[in-house]
C-alpha cells in the first residue's frame, strides 16, 4: 500500500495538486468494509482569493473551519441540505485550499457502493457527481475532519501514469455566483470516463 503521507498534501499548489490526484485511489473502510475508486474528477479552491471558496476573503466559519486545518484531512460540508461533499484540505495551516472530488471509478466494494447508493448495477453515473462519491464511499458531515492517514478515509498512489492529453481542464460546476472566477480552470476531468 503507497499510501500519501501528509507531506503531499502540505504542497502550495492547489490547483496542480488537483490535477495530480487525477489517477490516484481513494478508500474507505468503515465498519469493516473497503470501498474505493480511481480519483478521475476534481476541482481546486484556492483559499481567501477564489470568488468561489467557502473561504473567501477569510471568511471563517463553524462549516468550514476545517478548510484552515493543515492540509491532509477532509472537509465535508452539506449541500442543498442533502448531498454530503467530500473535499481535500491542502498546504499549511491556516491557507484554506481545498480540493473538491468530484467523480471516481470504483474498483473496490462495488456491491457495497450500489448497496449504498440503491442503484441496481455498476455504471459510471453512480460516481459522477461529488454527492453521489460521498455516498457510494459511505462518507457524510459526521467525517468531517478525519486525516487521510486515518484507516477510515485514504489516498493511495498506485503508480498510474496520466499522460496530459488524457487530461480535460474546464472552469468549474456550479460556481456562477463567482463571476470571473467562475471561469478559472480549476476543474480536472480524466478523458478515459
Amino acid at each position: 500500500m503507497n499510501k500519501l503521507q501528509k507531506s503531499y498534501f502540505l504542497q502550495k499548489d492547489v490547483v496542480s495538486l488537483a490535477k495530480d490526484l487525477l489517477g490516484k485511489y481513494i478508500f474507505t473502510l468503515i465498519d469493516g468494509q473497503l470501498a474505493g475508486g480511481i480519483i478521475s474528477e476534481t476541482e481546486a479552491y484556492v483559499a481567501e482569493i477564489d470568488k468561489a471558496s467557502h473561504a473567501y476573503h477569510h471568511r471563517k466559519t463553524k462549516r468550514n473551519e476545517m478548510m484552515y486545518h493543515e492540509g491532509g484531512v477532509i472537509y465535508m460540508y452539506l449541500c442543498y441540505g442533502m448531498h454530503h461533499m467530500l473535499n481535500i484540505v491542502t498546504n499549511e495551516e491556516e491557507v484554506a485550499d481545498a480540493i473538491l472530488i468530484r467523480g471516481i471509478i470504483p474498483t473496490h466494494g462495488e456491491e457495497l457502493m450500489l448497496r449504498r447508493t440503491g442503484k441496481a448495477r455498476i455504471s459510471p453515473s453512480i460516481t459522477s457527481g461529488p454527492g453521489k462519491v460521498s455516498k457510494a464511499l459511505g462518507l457524510t458531515i459526521a467525517d468531517n475532519g478525519f486525516s487521510l492517514e486515518s484507516e477510515r478515509v485514504w489516498i493511495e498512489d498506485r503508480g498510474m501514469l496520466v499522460p496530459e492529453d488524457h487530461i480535460m481542464t474546464t472552469p468549474r460546476i456550479g460556481v456562477d455566483y463567482a463571476g470571473e472566477d467562475a471561469l478559472l480552470p480549476y476543474r480536472f476531468v480524466l478523458k478515459t470516463c
